[in-house]
């Protein structure tokens, strides 16, 4: 990893150079912005709707899963010409530092979501039962990057996206506001779907027989969780004593949903069902919008299927 950034880096400093000669985002007379995942992007796309002379780009395309993702040459010279550039700011951003450096835009404006959030970022968790990396144990408190699957942490974010857009676009100001205005409203309406089917559940506990990105999510709505790996884990193959773990969990909870989040082979989960004496069991997804989305799909459209499946895990 750290001969592949290095590589790129030395790229950069050509590259960058080529970048300042050839045309920047000013030159170009657009506002350039980048934010790097979908869900991000698809709050931007809302806010700038209808906006003049502005230009929106996703960085990590469908199909790259965002802790695997390592920019290009060319993605960081975009980068280093772009006007905004927005990004979650955790483990698997580690990169943007020193892509930042490069700039050769000096007016750029970086957004790192975790910052923006302060005090409501969350420190990774490791729950019982759950697999923790042998590194955890040593190296400092993580935070925790999957801030978007909270429906509460994305008004805030757009509303800071929104407001950094206003002062250094402020030709859109106006636009800006309204678009904002009406996307806070459509998150805050499911919001409040969220809240109700949690109030009327049956349960309150969801086991994730995979990786589990959706702390923010869960704690918005105080539901309890067990899980194989956290969020960010590398782990791919469980334990027998975390299949047994959760196994005992389904049986003595008598829950018969477990839940896999999107791109899972389920080949975890059909291991816990073999395992526990619960067989009536069913497997239900939760798309984290980590990696690949359908065509047409939305940070909205998504979410408001994801509440479809955790109605049914909590019934």
């Amino acid at each position: 990893m750290k001969r592949i950034l290095a590589l790129l880096l030395s790229l950069v400093l050509v590259l960058s150079a080529m970048a300042g000669c050839s045309g920047t985002a000013k030159n170009s007379g657009k506002y350039k912005i980048i934010a790097t995942i979908f869900p991000v992007y698809d709050w931007v796309k809302n806010i700038t709707k209808g906006a003049e002379n502005v230009e929106v780009s996703l960085l990590v395309q469908s199909g790259v899963d965002m802790h695997s993702f390592q920019p290009t040459a060319e993605d960081i010279v975009n980068i280093s010409g772009c006007d905004m550039f927005i990004y979650v700011g955790g483990e698997s951003d580690k990169w943007v530092d020193d892509a930042l450096k490069t700039a050769v835009n000096k007016d750029q404006t970086p957004v790192n979501l975790l910052d923006s959030l302060g005090s409501a970022a969350k420190v990774e968790e490791v729950v019982e039962g759950m697999e923790a990396e042998e590194e955890e144990e040593s190296e400092e408190a993580e935070y925790d990057e999957h801030v978007w699957l909270s429906l509460k942490n994305a008004q805030t974010l757009c509303k800071t996206i929104s407001e950094k857009l206003s002062e250094k676009n402020s030709a859109n100001k106006s636009v800006y506001e309204k678009n904002t205005e009406t996307y806070l409203s459509s998150l805050n309406t499911l919001d409040g779907k969220y809240s109700e089917a949690v109030k009327s559940a049956k349960n309150d506990t969801l086991i994730f027989a995979d990786r589990f990105p959706f702390r923010y999510l869960t704690d918005d709505y105080n539901l309890k969780y067990y899980a194989a790996f956290t969020g960010c884990s590398a782990e791919s193959e469980a334990s027998f004593k975390t299949l047994v773990f959760l196994a005992d969990k389904l049986d003595s909870l008598q829950l018969n949903k477990l839940i896999t989040i999107d791109g899972s082979d389920q080949k975890i989960a059909k291991a816990v069902i073999d395992t526990a004496k619960t067989k009536d069991v069913d497997i239900l997804t939760l798309n984290s919008m980590q990696s690949a989305m359908g065509e047409g799909d939305t940070f909205l459209s998504v979410m408001e299927s994801n509440l479809g499946v955790l109605k049914e895990a909590l019934n």
